[in-house]
């Protein structure tokens, strides 16, 4: 029954630690001589972005650098000769701290700085331009656009070099990019309209009357010229109100300009009273004259995105949900003829759900990526026939695969990471095995202990293969405590890829046999595996952890399955306190950051209320038996496992007062916990100080529960 693959994350090259020894667990580990990977490691491991490409030959890219000390972020740029093989990359320097940098038609860098060149001036972000030679040799950046009233948060220039577009947040009524429309108040609250979309979403208070909105203009030697033009439509009575690119996570691949530089193809959803309850993102297209753009997609009220126009003018491509209020649909590539307005579903047949959709070089087909079963490979679509293919890339080993740039001569290049290692970049011809083009962690890491990463599947519940994955040190000898790992969404999954936050590679390294379970529910298993966990929160989910744990344990007999905690976020916290109430007597400890506690006071605290209404049916009104079949406080009396509770007061998806609860129910029926919280983190903890702090915190709770003399059985 059991598929197993194991993936050593060893390096083949040797080089200095990332961090000082003494970082290492307190305890020594049986087996391993090798200093383990720290938590102090993985904040100061350098982060390599995606590349962008110059000539079709020169590739640039970016590596984000931590100090282990001071925290402090540094980026350092490269070029890198994509037809020398065996180049090293070389770093320049554009002359301002840059970011963003994107290679225009006339051959210069453009980015990005809130630096200036005269240190006298204000800091905000404006758009540069700079020359940049093979051999990193770089001009002095010259100013493309300044904008007075406002920051520049993103630009995409046109195909020809005679426009560019720029982003920021502005107000709908505003005519031009940045102006002061605000009116005199007589105190600090926003005031907000009950039809005017969300009052605050993620991590923010929404700026009532203020939108990401993408202006056009003119470029002349070099400069923006003229005032701009809007894309959502000069009128806002006629045009439309939205976020472009869309929030929170939007970005330039929200936007695509024609290829001769007529218009630009743009994602949107409307900021109405529907917009809390509604995932009908749709494509537009202006024609840049400052009249209403227009909605290409409108018979379509789930999502469309991802607008890639093909080479030639012809067609666009993009993907499409099928179905209304549900985030994790299966994303099917569309193919419209722009002449004929006809649009075909090249992908119905495949149960994938891409992303990551794209051009080949000479328009000959389409690229995108899919999550299939613990990777993310890439696959070929042919625009005549659908006919979808694998690409094996990495053979045998593709983990995950992204930032996509296809070049002439079938070449693809693009960035690889797993478990075992963060991204590097590879290059890829002719559809052959890809070969790596850079080591910029890969040897670092190499001197750290190695970890090994063991697939497995079993019989989960239903009768359905159920895949799972064991990270623990390769060297590590026995008995290990286990860690159950349990991902969010909850249509997600602890997948092979790196993680700068739940990184399964860190936690095997204090010296635990990290346990993950793909359960119904996840997605890379074809679609209906991931909708059959619709109104069924805690009911396969928890049965496929049961029995995931149990193969992990006959799998592994190394693994110590009487030492064991249980940890998650977001639904995956919302699972550690279903497991509090309804599977006891199984775990040592707990560890639960961001879990729903409470399924009535979530549904009304929340912002993105169409995920709930979708996976229970409805609103809390509409269903409530459902929302409290699967609602963890009823079942608060069987409390009894230590638990860890981590909140960022940020965060409003899943309010930090979730976490409060949970705390408070802890602290009534006396069992052993403590309460974390982050003032200035939303979701996620994304500050490298937070992220020590969290790291260290959890290792203590785990050590305490889990370590050599328990406290459990210290204190008897």
């Amino acid at each position: 029954m059991h598929k197993v693959r194991a993936v050593l994350a060893a390096a083949v090259f040797a080089s200095a630690p990332l961090a000082a020894d003494d970082n290492s667990p307190d305890r020594p580990i049986p087996g391993v001589t090798a200093p383990p990977m720290t938590a102090e490691d993985l904040i100061a491991i350098p982060r390599l972005s995606g590349a962008i490409v110059m000539d079709d030959r020169y590739a640039v890219y970016s590596v984000t650098e931590i100090d282990p000390q001071s925290f402090d972020r540094t980026r350092q740029h490269y070029i890198l000769d994509l037809a020398k093989r065996g180049a090293s990359p070389i770093a320049f320097d554009p002359g301002l701290s840059a970011n963003s940098m994107a290679f225009g038609p006339d051959g210069f860098l453009y980015f990005l700085s809130s630096d200036h060149t005269d240190s006298a001036q204000a800091s905000r972000s404006r758009l540069w331009r700079a020359t940049i030679e093979g051999d990193g040799t770089t001009s002095a950046p010259t100013l493309v656009a300044d904008m007075p009233d406002a920051d520049i948060a993103g630009f995409k220039l046109d195909p020809t070099g005679q426009k560019v577009a720029l982003w920021s947040q502005i107000a709908r009524d505003c005519p031009t990019f940045g102006c002061d429309t605000a009116k005199p108040s007589t105190g600090s609250a926003r005031l907000y309209d009950g039809d005017a979309g969300f009052f605050r979403h993620w991590d923010r208070w929404i700026e009532p009357g203020a939108f990401n909105r993408v202006f056009v203009f003119d470029m002349d030697n070099g400069r923006i010229a003229g005032d701009g033009t809007p894309i959502d439509g000069a009128d806002p009575t006629s045009g439309i109100t939205a976020n472009v690119p869309t929030m929170p996570f939007g970005g330039g691949e929200d936007l695509a300009w024609a290829p001769d530089g007529s218009g630009i193809y743009f994602v949107a959803r409307a900021a109405d009273g529907r917009e809390p309850t509604s995932t009908d993102h749709d494509i537009y297209f202006s024609d840049l004259t400052g009249a209403a753009p227009t909605d290409l997609t409108a018979a379509n009220t789930a999502v469309d995105t991802a607008p890639a126009p093909s080479p030639d003018g012809r067609y666009l491509a993009y993907l499409a949900m099928a179905r209304p209020g549900y985030e994790s649909d299966r994303q099917v590539v569309q193919l419209r003829d722009l002449a004929t307005g006809e649009t075909r579903a090249l992908t119905q047949d495949v149960d994938l759900s891409f992303g990551g959709l794209m051009w080949s070089a000479d328009g000959s087909h389409l690229l995108a990526t899919a999550a299939d079963v613990l990777d993310t490979p890439v696959f070929r679509i042919d625009p005549s026939t659908g006919e979808t293919t694998e690409l094996n890339l990495i053979a045998g080993n593709e983990a995950h695969i992204g930032n996509l740039v296809p070049l002439s001569g079938e070449r693809l290049l693009f960035t690889r990471d797993s478990i075992g290692a963060p991204s590097e970049l590879y290059l890829a011809a002719n559809d052959r095995q890809a070969r790596p083009l850079t080591d910029k962690v890969t040897s670092r890491m190499g001197e750290m202990a190695s970890t090994i990463t063991t697939r497995f599947s079993f019989e989960g519940a239903g009768g359905d293969i159920v895949w799972g994955q064991i990270t623990r040190l390769e060297k590590q000898t026995g008995p290990i405590p286990a860690i159950l790992y349990i991902h969010g969404g909850p249509q997600g999954s602890f997948r092979d890829g790196w993680s700068s936050r739940w990184n399964p590679r860190v936690v095997a390294s204090q010296g635990y046999a990290v346990i993950s379970v793909d359960f119904h529910g996840s997605t890379g298993y074809g679609q209906a595996f991931t909708d059959s966990i619709n109104r069924d929160w805690g009911g396969k989910p928890l049965e496929d952890l049961q029995k995931g744990l149990v193969a992990a344990l006959q799998l592994d007999s190394q693994i110590d399955g009487s030492r064991a905690c249980a940890m998650g976020a977001s639904y995956g916290g919302y699972m550690v306190n279903w497991i509090a109430g309804r599977w006891p007597d199984r775990f040592n400890c707990l560890v639960q950051h961001d879990g729903l506690f409470d399924m009535r006071s979530f549904y009304y605290s929340t912002e993105e209320l169409w995920f709930p209404r979708w996976d229970f049916g409805g609103s809390y009104s509409e269903a409530r038996d459902e929302y409290e079949r699967w609602n963890p406080v009823n079942h608060v009396d069987n409390w009894q496992t230590p638990m860890l509770v981590i909140a960022g007061e940020q965060d409003f998806r899943v309010p930090y007062t979730q976490g409060l609860q949970s705390f408070t129910a802890l602290q009534e029926r006396g069992v052993p916990s403590q309460l974390l919280v982050f003032p200035d983190e939303n979701h996620w903890v994304l500050g490298a100080e937070n992220s020590l702090q969290w790291h260290r915190t959890i290792f203590a709770w785990l050590d305490r529960w889990l370590g050599e003399q328990p406290e459990a059985e210290a204190s008897e």
